[in-house]
């Protein structure tokens, strides 16, 4: 006869355990000490066996009955309910395991592995760290896009929209590379990626007028300090490069006979190689600075270590230290200084956007520029550092 709710909550103790049969070989075992244990007997390939269901009443009577329907399904496949519980189990604890901090620890590991610039591993490292430290012990795939929004949302609301943009794009490479490790079956940042608020564009600010950069080539050549940083400063203006890139310059990227620089692709925003041809002014600082102690490879190390890169505020500090504000002029904003000024002048725009290393949307005619450009550019900076003494003894 099946058992009912009414016979299980009835049954009283006794001196030793007892069984209360229903169908199908499962039954509730009842204990001396008053524990009721749903149990289930099979057969497996001619061997009898037990497997537990719970106790009563966590697992109700239809919830018991269910399990052992779901079991008798498993057989009819030729599994053993068992084995395969116990895989289950594995499974649970596996993806419990499987924090998101433990798969974001291999995603930075693969973006070191891939030589990412410095400056870029270290925001990664920021927004995994210390940004997204509230999902760090959550298990991966049961991070879901409601938890992902209240974290950009966080961060948007501080009034920082675009490292909330590039917080959202980190964690994604993260889930990503979760899927692709069988860990995750989803990215839950995908659903949020039109939440955020668009980044408010600013542009950097430049010098942009022939006699205010005039005035201000004359300031810095009469400047007395910091006299790497100034050279640094100098070359970065002369070649149109960006800060980053003149900071890490090394020895082994100048060859002085073919008056080159060769800036890796892991230096360089648009991750190719972009090759400089280097002006006679450019030339002379690479020659007063060339370093003459064994094992030095920076071009323009730190005044405290000639093994360190300029800090990253080197450049705009000194422009400070200078007398001009944030307002007025930064380092990366002389990019645009040259742009502008080149421009106006008549230059050809696809040799000044060569020179700037600027990436054309266009595949076909981005290879073209690449193979074309190499003499009109070595013209190109020729003129723009002869400009550079034209600027400096006139207001005009």
């Amino acid at each position: 006869m099946a058992l009912t709710d009414l016979k299980i909550r009835k049954a009283k103790t006794a001196e030793k355990p007892y069984k209360l049969y229903d169908s199908l070989g499962l039954f509730v075992l009842v204990n001396p000490n008053g524990s009721k244990l749903w149990r289930q007997k099979y057969t497996f390939r001619g061997k009898e066996r037990l497997l537990a269901h719970g106790s009563y009443p966590d697992v109700s009577l239809r919830e018991a009955r269910q399990k052992r329907d779901a079991m008798r399904v498993q057989l009819a496949e030729g599994t053993d309910p068992t084995v395969q519980k116990r895989l289950d189990e594995i499974e649970a604890e596996t993806k419990a395991r499987t924090t998101f901090l433990l798969v974001a620890e291999e995603y930075l590991q693969q973006a070191e592995d891939r030589d990412l610039a410095e400056i870029t591993l270290k925001k990664k490292q920021w927004h995994i760290h210390t940004l997204a430290e509230a999902l760090h012990d959550r298990p991966i795939a049961e991070i879901t896009s409601a938890e992902i929004l209240h974290l950009l949302k966080k961060v948007e609301h501080s009034g920082r929209r675009e490292t909330a943009k590039k917080l959202r794009g980190t964690l994604s490479g993260v889930f990503r590379l979760a899927i692709v490790t069988l860990r995750a079956e989803n990215d839950p940042t995908y659903a949020v990626k039109e939440a955020l608020l668009p980044v408010k564009v600013t542009n950097r600010a430049a010098i942009t007028d022939e006699a205010a950069f005039g005035q201000f080539l004359r300031d810095l050549e009469e400047y007395t300090g910091a006299g790497v940083i100034k050279d640094a400063l100098l070359f970065q203006i002369l070649t149109m490069t960006r800060p980053g890139e003149v900071r890490g310059a090394r020895k082994l990227e100048i060859d002085r006979d073919k008056r080159t620089w060769t800036i890796p692709s892991e230096r360089t925003k648009m991750r190719r190689e972009h090759v400089v041809p280097l002006s006679e002014p450019a030339m002379a600082i690479v020659g007063r600075n060339w370093p003459m102690i064994d094992g030095v490879e920076l071009m323009f190390p730190s005044i405290h270590s000639n093994r360190k890169w300029l800090s990253e505020n080197a450049f705009n500090s000194m422009l400070r230290r200078m007398g001009y504000t944030k307002d007025e002029v930064t380092a990366h904003g002389f990019r645009a200084t040259a742009s502008t000024i080149l421009n106006n002048r008549g230059y050809d725009p696809d040799v000044i956007e060569a020179a700037l290393a600027h990436q054309d949307k266009n595949a076909i005619r981005r290879t073209y520029n690449r193979a074309t450009y190499w003499e009109q550019r070595v013209k190109l900076m020729r003129e723009w550092a002869g400009l550079f003494e034209a600027f400096k003894i006139t207001d005009v």
